[in-house]
């Protein structure tokens, strides 16, 4: 396999994650990659392209792509660009789901389309401007979205072909959400084999096919990303943040942070706060 998952993580204040595509300075191609979640790319400015199972769909302003739940894609932004992007959990969609647990999404007529940019340009501004009550307008647009996919961008039947290939990575997903909540616990790739009833050596294969990482990997960069919010959140010291979050010390939290942001994890939080005192 050629592609990888996504480890997703909804922002702190809300139940979906909400920023600017990563890509905007341009120079910048997201290799093939999947999650559970269900995206949305909005394009505010300049233009970028995107690949979804190999069919390329160019996106100017004021243009959007919606990729479902276990999509295989990637993303080419040569030019800079100011992208919003939104990733929902599947689990938002609760209650519409089909009974195989799956949700499809196409665009949609004009005005419907329309309607949708200007919710997520709106939802983004009120973020950035985080203003007092800033979350409960963000969530009440968030909610307008969801109301708007469901009845008017969701689709009832989609092509069989395409359903048993995200079923091949939706067993692993469901492995991914259950390691997402119990991340700070001491699981291991036997304990998790056990409670999804594969054997370790199968669950490891899992892994290394439909992830491109192996399962210790995986968890490290889990408890690494939650240990970096709350270390730039809180003013924990580091042995506390390790330990909360699964590590058996500050040192084996900082030799899995330096592996993935590059730097100690007490130089990071330096910088920031240099980064705070100067703005």
């Amino acid at each position: 396999m050629d592609f990888k998952h996504e480890l997703i993580i909804p922002n702190e204040d809300l139940p979906f994650k909400l920023f600017i595509f990563e890509g905007y300075k341009g120079n910048y191609h997201r290799t093939k990659h999947w999650h559970r979640s269900v995206e949305i790319f909005l394009v505010l400015e300049g233009e970028l392209e995107f690949f979804i199972n190999n069919t390329g769909i160019p996106l100017k302003a004021v243009d959007f792509v919606i990729v479902n739940s276990n999509e295989i894609h990637s993303i080419k932004a040569p030019d800079p660009n100011v992208t919003v992007v939104v990733q929902i959990p599947l689990t938002c969609f609760s209650g519409y789901l089909a009974e195989d647990g799956y949700a499809v999404f196409s665009k949609c007529i004009r005005e419907d389309n329309e309607r949708l940019a200007g919710l997520i340009a709106q939802m983004h501004e009120a973020y950035e401007e985080k203003g007092i009550g800033y979350e409960l307008k963000v969530k009440a647009l968030f909610y307008e979205l969801l109301y708007l996919l469901v009845t008017r961008f969701m689709k009832a039947e989609e092509d069989q072909r395409n359903i048993r290939q995200k079923r091949n990575l939706d067993r692993l997903s469901k492995i991914t959400s259950y390691m997402k909540k119990n991340y700070d616990q001491d699981i291991t790739l036997e304990g998790v084999a056990d409670e999804f009833g594969f054997s370790p050596t199968y669950l490891s294969r899992m892994f290394k096919r439909y992830a491109d990482v192996s399962y210790k990997t995986y968890l490290l960069d889990l408890r690494t990303e939650y240990g970096l919010r709350e270390m730039m959140n809180t003013d924990h010291s580091l042995s506390q943040v390790a330990v909360n979050n699964g590590f058996p010390g500050s040192r084996a939290f900082a030799k899995a942070f330096v592996k993935r942001y590059g730097c100690l994890p007490s130089e990071y939080r330096k910088r920031n706060e240099k980064r705070e005192k100067e703005t």
